[in-house]
């Protein structure tokens, strides 16, 4: 197969670049529709009691979703001209054609402040409306609200606040995009020292990135998929992009070096680094697949996502770029002669000389880093996610200065349908936790008790008043819904769910990784390193985002639990990255194993090598997830930081550090396996090199 795409690369270079130029023609065209089919609900379960109840309270109850205005500065809420003001305000938005609802706010107990300098207008939208209906309305109330002139009007809630964190997290991705794109072209031009070559990067990530936006626009036409979805194409896609590139064009430079034939520089290219490429693609999609196993919409879509873009960029890296290369190869300049890579050798040197010292040092630091992931909470959020300058913020701002700490909480709905027990209600009530009560009688008889907890709508009290329920309810008919219980059931999802994906990722991984080494333990040292590294970061973003340590320095604030998008993203995006790493390091230490047969020259040399790839990447990859920072979404600087640090210590201490010193103490058993298997290997596996020393690969015995 590698052939093929190289030979149609040296023959037919213009007609291979003339089909990626007609897929980004319509990945731009078609594949930005994507933009307009997307969902920012991230915690629901198809199927849960939670969504279950929810669609019945739908049936049931004629009301839909509220969205809320409050109205502040400029001295009391209840002087004359802004009570004029706010009473046509009111009056405008009761005509609208979906509201089903907006009390007067002076005559309703609880919307104006006890100290008079705030004022809640809630607008109750009809229940039924479709999502076109829906989204005209509240756009029209809102405007309506805000153009009330004597005070300060900030709206959100409902819908509306699902939007606007939707819309800041495009709004924060396409800012970092904006910052980084140019700083990478400077750091390829540096690396390269010639834009042809620094430019192939970046052409390989555009056609990538459109190729996996109209695959999944192909995706959004059968099933849901979450705004997250296009943060992980555009991530992931850059990141590997990046990596296969710089994989591929130093490799070309190395062979150039070896003969001025540019069609032969091509071929060897593909063959050899073009093999860990495919590779590399494989795995990255494996790490990923495991997304797969889960019934929320947010977490396949992004395992969806994942895998259009692992294959866009691979099979980029594979017929794209070699064209590229074989059409404008010539003028780039061949690698220099001499001891390039003298700097990782003699880490490697280091490392593999002191290897005890090394893995001692390194994995107590990783694991102590590592510490406060095991405390981790993930959480819905609300508008707290959001910079204090947004409306959402402000909102939620105001109402935690004038109003009552459970003011604006959402409830946990109870529906107790007929025949549930009268002393059922009684006990419920009785419950700890509880902040207040509103109790309402649906057309069908069923009772809806909405349950305001203590704290926030997503905290431990929420949560657990949810479980209480569910536990004393027994075998009656009650069923719960609301936030809270959302959470509660997209935990249990996971935990349900979890061993079966990491049961598919590790035996997929494990599989791939033999076939490339034809190694056991080789694999098994991996998924430990790579483990340790994303461990480690996960800690270190737990520490600042959970419980606050530094959080204000990068703009955000300590909030007790990440946000819910934030881990999935971290641990997809870092794992898929960090096999990459592996994969191009073990490929350079195989070829030097092969050759030699020396352990401690394999791994010297697998660092001198590929050490300045790896380095080069992580650089590059830092740089735009550090972009990710720049905004103020709690959840995309959670997600900056955790990917930067994951990129860091996974390229740097584990690949530099930690890999070499684990092989140095597995010595020639790293590339051991049973007899069996070494058969299969030798049968089935993969050969990287056109020559191997026979003997010494299959026949090496702890």
């Amino acid at each position: 197969m590698l052939a093929t795409f190289a030979r149609a690369a040296t023959r037919r270079p213009f007609t291979v670049i003339a089909v990626w130029v007609c897929l980004l023609v319509l990945g731009l065209g078609f594949g930005s529709r994507v933009f307009g089919d997307l969902t920012s609900t991230v915690e629901d379960v198809p199927g849960s009691e939670s969504v279950v109840a929810d669609e019945l309270l739908d049936g049931l109850d004629p009301s839909g979703a509220t969205v809320t205005a409050v109205v502040s500065g400029g001295g009391a809420v209840d002087r004359p001209g802004l009570r004029a003001e706010v009473g046509r305000a009111v009056a405008d938005v009761r005509r609208l054609p979906g509201v089903a609802e907006v009390p007067d706010p002076y005559a309703t107990r609880g919307l104006v402040a006890d100290d008079t300098r705030a004022l809640l207008i809630p607008v109750t939208l009809k229940g039924g409306l479709d999502d076109d209906a829906e989204d005209e309305t509240v756009g029209d109330a809102a405007d309506r609200l805000r153009r009330i002139d004597t005070a300060d009007v900030a709206v959100s809630g409902g819908p509306l606040l699902g939007e606007q964190m939707g819309t800041r997290a495009q709004e924060d991705v396409a800012k970092a995009e904006l910052i980084t794109l140019p700083a990478v072209l400077l750091v390829l031009l540096l690396i390269f020292g010639g834009l042809r070559a620094a430019g192939l990067p970046l052409l390989v990530t555009v056609s990538g990135v459109a190729g996996a936006f109209l695959i999944l626009y192909g995706f959004s036409l059968v099933t849901d998929i979450s705004v997250y979805a296009v943060q992980i194409v555009t991530m992931l896609g850059l990141g590997l992009a990046v990596d296969y590139a710089l994989l591929m064009v130093v490799r070309f430079r190395e062979e150039r070096a070896r003969t001025a034939d540019v069609a032969a520089a091509v071929h060897a290219t593909v063959a050899r680094a073009g093999r860990t490429v495919l590779f590399s693609g494989l795995t990255v999609a494996i790490s990923l697949s495991g997304l797969l196993w889960f019934p929320s919409p947010f977490l396949r879509s992004m395992g969806l996502a994942a895998g259009a873009v692992v294959v866009v960029d691979m099979l980029a890296a594979l017929t794209l770029l070699p064209a590229l290369l074989a059409r404008f190869g010539g003028r780039i300049a061949a690698a220099e002669a001499g001891r390039s890579g003298e700097v990782f050798a003699r880490v490697g040197r280091f490392a593999a000389g002191r290897a005890v010292a090394v893995l001692v040092l390194v994995g107590a630091t990783l694991i102590v880093l590592a510490v406060p992931a095991f405390g981790m909470r993930i959480g819905i959020g609300d508008a707290r996610q959001l910079p204090h300058g947004t409306e959402a913020r402000q909102l939620y701002d105001t109402v935690r200065e004038h109003y009552p700490p459970e003011t604006g909480t959402d409830p946990v709905g109870v529906l107790l349908r007929p025949g549930a027990p009268a002393d059922c209600e009684r006990e419920i009530r009785a419950l700890p936790g509880i902040a207040a009560v509103e109790r309402q009688r649906l057309s069908d008889g069923t009772v809806l008790l909405e349950l305001t907890p203590k704290g926030s709508v997503d905290g431990p009290t929420a949560t657990g008043l949810v479980e209480r329920v569910r536990d004393l309810r027994g075998a009656e008919p009650v069923q719960v819904t609301g936030n809270a219980a959302r959470l509660v059931d997209f935990r249990s999802m996971l935990a349900e769910r979890a061993p079966w994906a990491v049961l598919t990722v590790l035996a997929g991984l494990f599989s791939l990784l033999f076939a490339f080494t034809g190694s056991v333990l080789i694999p098994l040292r991996t998924l430990t390193t790579t483990l340790l590294s994303l461990g480690a970061a996960l800690g270190v973003v737990t520490w600042v985002f959970q419980h606050g340590h530094g959080a204000s320095l990068l703009g955000g604030e300590g909030l007790g639990a990440l946000s819910l998008t934030a881990p999935p993203l971290i641990i997809a995006i870092a794992f898929g990255l960090a096999m990459d790493y592996e994969l191009f390091i073990l490929s350079r230490m195989r070829e030097s194993w092969t050759e030699t047969g020396d352990h401690r020259t394999a791994v010297v040399e697998g660092l001198r090598r590929s050490g300045r790839v790896v380095s080069c990447a992580a650089l590059l990859l830092a740089i735009v997830f550090a972009g990710f920072m720049t905004g103020g979404f709690a959840p995309i600087l959670q997600i900056g930081l955790g990917l930067t640090l994951a990129v860091l210590i996974d390229a740097t201490v584990v690949r530099m550090f930690l890999v070499p010193a684990t092989m140095a103490l597995l010595g020639r058993r790293a590339w051991w396996a049973p007899g069996p298997l070494r058969r299969l290997h030798e049968r089935y596996g993969v050969r990287e090199f056109a020559r191997e020393r026979e003997a010494t690969t299959v026949r090496t015995r702890p």
